[in-house]
C-alpha cells in the first residue's frame, strides 16, 4: 500500500485499555464499513471492486433523484427546516451550559468553534453543505494542517466528493490459530481481538472506479489518508445485509420510479386519445379490388390537405404519403351498404382524472418523511390556528428534522476535537468526557413549533390562575413552578436572579410594597410619625395595641388545669 498521508491523534489511555480487553465479538460500527483487506499468495491486497462500484451507483442514483421536481421540493422542505438562514444570527451556535468546565475553557471552545465555521464558510454555504450530506448520505472534509507547526491547528478544510473516497479497515493482527475461550481464566488461553487500522482511500480522478485490486506499490491512482485527517459524517442509515451506507432518499427510489412511469403513461394516453378522429366510409360499388383501392386513394388525396410549411428551409412540403396515429381512417364499402358516410370517433373522456398521480405524489412524500400537506398546490396546508388543528405528520416531521440535526452535528464534533487537541487546549481523554455534554443550538423557523410553544404557555398560565387561591394552603410555590409551569432547576435559579436584578433596577415593583389582596401599592409611611388612619403617633401604637391585647386576652391556663383536662 502507499505511504500513509496525513496526521493521527494518539490516545495512549485507550491503547492501554484495549490491550486488556478480551472479547470474541468485534466492536460495533454504524458507518457501513467492513474489512476489505485480505491476504493471498502474493501478499496483501485490497479488493474494493464490488462495494466501491455499488456505492458509486447508489450516489449517482441519489443525485439523479434529487433533480426530479417533486423530489427536489421535498428535499428543500427538509433542508429549509433543518438549516435556517438569518441576516443577523448564525444558523448554528455551540451550547455549553451542560458542560462542567471553567468559564475560560468555555470561551476558548466558543472561539475555536467560531473559527471552524469561518474556515468552512458555514454561514454562507450551510444550505449546500447540509443538502449534499442529505442527498449523498455521507460527507467528507479533509483537514489541512501545517506539519511543521501542528500546534497552530487546522489551517483549512476542503470538501471531497464521496465518489472519490472510500473508508477502509485493515486487521493488523492476522494470527487466529487459537480460539477465544471466554470462560477460561488462564491468561495463556486468552486471545486478544486483532487491532484494527482505519484509513481512507482517495481517488483524485473523478471517473467510474475501475475493477481490479490494489497491491504492493502499484496503487498509483489511490492515495492512503489517515483516519484523523478526514472528517467523515454518515446519514446513520445502514443496509444491515450488505453493510452499505444509505441516503435518506433510498426509501423513495421505488415511489419515484412509479411516479415517473405514471406521468409518462398519462402523457402517452392523452396524446393518443385526446384528438377526435373521423372514419370515412367510401362507396366503391362493384369495382374490383385493385381499382377499388385506387379509387380510395384518389378520394383520400383529393380531400386530405397535407401541405406543410417548413420554417427551417422556407419551403412548402407535401406529406400526403404519411399517416400518423392521430389522423382519420378511410375504409371502402361495397354496394348493399349505406353509401358514403362520415363517422366521428370521440376523444378520451377521463382525461381530467389525476387521482393516480396525486396518490403516487403522496406516496413519494411519505417515503421522504415530508408531510403530505406540503405538496405544492394541494390546498391542504396546515392551519395557523391552534396546534390541535395541525396534523400529526407535522409533529413527526419536526422530530425527524431534530434527528437529522443531531446526526449532522458530528461534523462539528470531529473538527472541534481535532482543533482543541492540536492546540493543546484539551487532551484526547478530556475530550471523550466532554463531548457528551457539548450541544449545538440551531435556529428554528418552524411555525408549528412556535404555535405549540405559545399554546402550552397559555394553557399553563390558565391552570396557574385557577390554582393560585390554593397556593400556600394545598400547594407550595416550588411545586407550582415545577409541576404546573414545568420550570427546571436551572430555569428557576436564572428567573430568580433576573427578578432580583429587575427589582433592584426599578423595572418591576418590589412585592413587599404591593398589597397581596388588592394588588395595589401600599401607601408609604408618614414621615411625621402620625398614622393617617388613627391620628395617633406611630411609636405609641405598638405599645398601646400590645397593652390592649394583653388586657383583652384570657389568662393562660395553669398546669393544674391542663392536668385535669388530660385526666
Amino acid at each position: 500500500m502507499a505511504k500513509l498521508f496525513g496526521f493521527s491523534i494518539d490516545d495512549s489511555e485507550n491503547k492501554l485499555k484495549s490491550k486488556s480487553i478480551v472479547s470474541p465479538v468485534p466492536p460495533n460500527n454504524d458507518d457501513g464499513v467492513d474489512n476489505f483487506i485480505a491476504s493471498g499468495f502474493y501478499g496483501q491486497y485490497l479488493d474494493i471492486e464490488g462495494v466501491y462500484r455499488t456505492e458509486f451507483d447508489l450516489i449517482k442514483r441519489y443525485r439523479e433523484m434529487a433533480l426530479h421536481p417533486e423530489c427536489d421540493n421535498a428535499i428543500e422542505d427538509v433542508v429549509n427546516e433543518a438549516i435556517v438562514s438569518d441576516l443577523y444570527d448564525s444558523p448554528v451556535e455551540i451550547e455549553l451550559s451542560n458542560l462542567n468546565a471553567s468559564d475560560k475553557l468555555k470561551d476558548k471552545i466558543r472561539e475555536e468553534f467560531k473559527y471552524i465555521k469561518e474556515i468552512m464558510d458555514f454561514d454562507r454555504k450551510c444550505h449546500e453543505i447540509f443538502r449534499n450530506w442529505y442527498v449523498d448520505g455521507k460527507l467528507y472534509y479533509l483537514k489541512v494542517i501545517d506539519i511543521k507547526k501542528p500546534h497552530e491547528g487546522i489551517q483549512d478544510v476542503r470538501y471531497i466528493d464521496p465518489m472519490k473516497m472510500k473508508f477502509v479497515r485493515q486487521e493488523k493482527n492476522k494470527d487466529r490459530r487459537n480460539l477465544i475461550n471466554v470462560n477460561s481464566i488462564k491468561e495463556s488461553d486468552k486471545v486478544f481481538y486483532p487491532e484494527i487500522e482505519e484509513f481512507f482511500l482517495y481517488t483524485p480522478v473523478a471517473s467510474y472506479p475501475s475493477p481490479g485490486m490494489i497491491s504492493g506499490g502499484g496503487a498509483a491512482k489511490h492515495i492512503k489518508i489517515a483516519r484523523d485527517s478526514v472528517t467523515y459524517v454518515t446519514s446513520g442509515l445502514v443496509d444491515r445485509n450488505k453493510g452499505t451506507i444509505l441516503s435518506y432518499l433510498h426509501k423513495a427510489i421505488k415511489a419515484l420510479n412509479q411516479l415517473r412511469m405514471i406521468e409518462d403513461s398519462l402523457v402517452i394516453y392523452r396524446l393518443s386519445r385526446a384528438p377526435e378522429r373521423r372514419i370515412f366510409y367510401i362507396d366503391v360499388g362493384n369495382l374490383p379490388k385493385v381499382k377499388a383501392e385506387q379509387y380510395l386513394k384518389e378520394v383520400m388525396s383529393r380531400y386530405r390537405n397535407k401541405l406543410v410549411y417548413d420554417a427551417g428551409t422556407g419551403e412548402v412540403r407535401d406529406d400526403r404519403k404519411f399517416m400518423s396515429m392521430m389522423e382519420d381512417f378511410w375504409l371502402p364499402r361495397r354496394e348493399g351498404g349505406r353509401g358514403t358516410e362520415i363517422t366521428t370517433l370521440p376523444g378520451g373522456q377521463n382525461l381530467g382524472e389525476l387521482a393516480d398521480i396525486e396518490y403516487f405524489q403522496k406516496k413519494l412524500y411519505r417515503a421522504l418523511g415530508v408531510p403530505e400537506s406540503r405538496i405544492a398546490g394541494s390546498g391542504d396546508g396546515f392551519n395557523l390556528g391552534r396546534s390541535s388543528e395541525i396534523l400529526r405528520d407535522e409533529l413527526k416531521f419536526s422530530k425527524f428534522v431534530g434527528r437529522l440535526r443531531k446526526r449532522f452535528s458530528n461534523i462539528f464534533n470531529d473538527m472541534l476535537k481535532t482543533q482543541l487537541v492540536l492546540k493543546n487546549i484539551v487532551s484526547p481523554e478530556d475530550w471523550d468526557a466532554m463531548s457528551d455534554h457539548i450541544q449545538y443550538d440551531y435556529l428554528y423557523d418552524n411555525q408549528f413549533a412556535e404555535l405549540k410553544e405559545s399554546e402550552l404557555i397559555s394553557e399553563r398560565l390558565g391552570i396557574l390562575a385557577t390554582i393560585e387561591p390554593y397556593i400556600g394552603k394545598y400547594y407550595s410555590q416550588e411545586y407550582v413552578r415545577r409541576k404546573i409551569l414545568r420550570q427546571t432547576d436551572s430555569e428557576i435559579i436564572e428567573i430568580n436572579q433576573q427578578i432580583k436584578s429587575e427589582i433592584k433596577k426599578g423595572i418591576i415593583p418590589d412585592p413587599a410594597t404591593i398589597d397581596p389582596i388588592t394588588g395595589e401599592p401600599l401607601p408609604p409611611p408618614d414621615q411625621s410619625g402620625i398614622d393617617p388612619a388613627t391620628g395617633q403617633p406611630m411609636d405609641q401604637m405598638p405599645q398601646d395595641q400590645g397593652m390592649d391585647q394583653q388586657l383583652q386576652a384570657p389568662p393562660p391556663p395553669s398546669t393544674r388545669d391542663i392536668k385535669k383536662a388530660e385526666i
